[in-house]
């Protein structure tokens, strides 16, 4: 091997071992080359493959001089020459040559991610993290999320059963199913059920042992189920009249932060529930619930369908919203 081939093979390794160093091995463009150098890169190979800084500059919709100063920017970085420019010709050194074809790849895969991620939110297939409330959850909302999975077979359900509210943001939650207004203003609400109510509740026979409540004034002479969420407990009732509120303080001899519990605790005979009218329709059917104090008008419990960022609503969330309105409505008028 002669010595001047000797010395172009250690110059091209040199060459190769100095970009992947400062620019591959450093978390893979992630530290040199983040989102406003990838920019830069693509001014550069455009650049290089039309060996043209102002023919780039045209196709990107930039000034020249905002196209030389990206290609600035990346010899900054790399602390190398990466073309030769003369205001006649335009010249790539060696490693312009070795960005070119890794920068080239880079872009390309970041194509390749973007077609994939918008193909993937055009169409209802992927995970979906749902957290649901405990009642509405286990005895409703499970069961149309089978049919839902049977519609959509490529969607994966992941499933959290609790009342207590999920903080979107950190944890590996992507939409919660909830009552009330969202606790953080930012979180994106969609309406799901607006209009649904709380109401009084309790067995028949606890009715027969202590009789019905003619008004919500007398609930202070029963056995009240509350529901807890975290150290919040739900022991003052609101009801409306005619424009009147009625607003009681209740009391009883247990409380649940699970609002299954206190479903179950009604339907046991062991007290009155103030409960949402969606998780006590089939027992109102059933006849295993009576609703109470039918004159009066409950609190308002809007059911909501919540995210973080109104980027999350893919195809799949949209189907699952307008899945969910319609169990709702043909629960409500069966």
């Amino acid at each position: 091997m002669t010595r001047s081939l000797q010395m172009k093979m250690w110059r091209e390794h040199h060459i190769c071992c100095t970009i992947d160093k400062q620019l591959l091995n450093d978390h893979c463009f992630n530290h040199h080359l983040k989102m406003k150098a990838l920019r830069d890169l693509d001014i550069f190979v455009r650049a290089a493959e039309q060996s043209s800084l102002t023919a780039a500059a045209h196709q990107l919709d930039l000034t020249p001089a905002a196209a030389s100063a990206a290609v600035k920017r990346l010899e900054r970085e790399l602390g190398c020459a990466l073309m030769l420019r003369s205001t006649r010709s335009l010249r790539l050194t060696a490693e312009g040559e070795l960005l070119l074809n890794r920068g080239r790849q880079a872009l390309e895969l970041l194509d390749e991610a973007h077609e994939a991620i918008a193909s993937g939110r055009s169409t209802i297939r992927g995970p979906l993290q749902l957290s649901l409330p405990s009642d509405l959850g286990r005895n409703c909302v499970l069961a149309w999320l089978d049919a839902f999975t049977q519609r959509h077979p490529k969607v994966q359900l992941r499933i959290q059963l609790s009342d207590r509210v999920s903080d979107l943001y950190r944890h590996p939650i992507d939409l919660a199913l909830r009552y009330g207004a969202p606790p953080d203003s930012s979180l994106v609400a969609l309406p799901i059920a607006p209009t649904n109510r709380r109401m009084l509740c309790a067995a028949p026979a606890y009715l027969q042992r202590h009789g019905e409540p003619a008004n919500p004034a007398e609930l202070a002479a029963h056995n009240c189920l509350c529901f807890a969420l975290g150290d919040q407990m739900h022991d003052r009732w609101r009801f409306w009249r005619n424009g009147q509120e009625s607003s009681i303080a209740v009391s009883g001899d247990r409380s649940a932060d699970d609002g299954d519990a206190v479903r179950r605790w009604a339907v046991a005979g062991h007290g009155i529930a103030y409960k949402s009218e969606l998780d006590i329709r089939p027992d109102l059917d059933a006849g295993r619930l009576v609703e109470l104090c039918t004159d009066w008008v409950g609190e308002l419990a809007p059911l909501n369908l919540m995210c973080a960022d109104r980027r999350q609503l893919s195809a799949s969330v949209q189907a699952l919203r307008a899945f969910l309105q319609d169990c709702i409505q043909g629960s409500s008028s069966a």
